[in-house]
């Protein structure tokens, strides 16, 4: 693995996506990797290249985050999940993962939730997939699981990316999330710690390997990509 720029990274993801593609056949992406990894970055910038390059009436490709997929805070509450929100049992995962089988084969638009992370609620029906969009980058933390429901997905995926920083780094980046959220230093790091740490870790032992590693660390501009 080597560290290197945002737009180089995007160039080598569209060149495995355009790779993969089959005339007549939906190609679906995966792009994983553990919270604050910059794997949303990548996926954004991915889509948004292989739309700007082509000339089609529709979109060329479209984005599918799993985050539209958390379970809403009043449900995890009464459960006892709330603290432990973005865990892979957070989330809707069955629904998630029949969704983004069902596009392989889907013959019409497809509604998908969005999640908002300054209402820290999902926004239902808010993402559309027209029918002739020929590629889906499916965007989350947990696509490549070994374990039930997430590794049914192996099979959905023409290509997948995994992207992984340090540990260091990914820590240094989730201080810096909820630090920007209103967390003051302590608070954050107990948030990253707690919650977000475990759940990195998790990804980064029990993921299966991807056709694509990438560290993601990348500083263009003086912007740091980590969100």
């Amino acid at each position: 693995m080597t560290e290197t720029s945002l737009e180089h990274d995007v160039g080598e993801v569209c060149d495995l996506v355009r790779s993969r593609m089959q005339d007549g056949a939906r190609t679906i992406i995966g792009i994983s990797g553990p919270p604050a990894s910059g794997k949303s970055t990548l996926a954004e910038s991915v889509v948004q290249r292989l739309n700007r390059e082509s000339d089609r009436a529709v979109s060329e490709a479209a984005l599918l985050p799993m985050d539209g997929y958390h379970l809403d805070n009043r449900l995890l509450e009464s459960r006892g999940l709330l603290a432990r929100k973005g865990a892979p049992e957070t989330f809707n995962a069955h629904g998630f993962c029949e969704a983004v089988k069902r596009l392989s084969s889907a013959k019409r638009e497809t509604f998908h939730p969005k999640f908002d992370r300054q209402m820290d609620l999902s926004i239902a029906q808010s993402i559309v997939i027209h029918p002739d969009t020929p590629i889906v980058v499916v965007e989350g933390n947990y696509l490549l699981l070994k374990s039930e429901p997430w590794s049914s997905l192996r099979d959905v995926f023409d290509a997948t990316v995994f992207v992984c920083p340090t540990h260091d780094e990914i820590l240094d980046r989730l201080k810096q999330r909820w630090t920007k959220h209103g967390l003051d230093a302590e608070a954050a790091m107990v948030r990253a710690r707690g919650n977000d740490l475990p759940n990195a870790e998790l990804i980064m032992r029990e993921s299966c390997d991807a056709d694509m590693t990438l560290t993601q660390n990348y500083t263009e501009f003086g912007v740091r990509y980590a969100f």
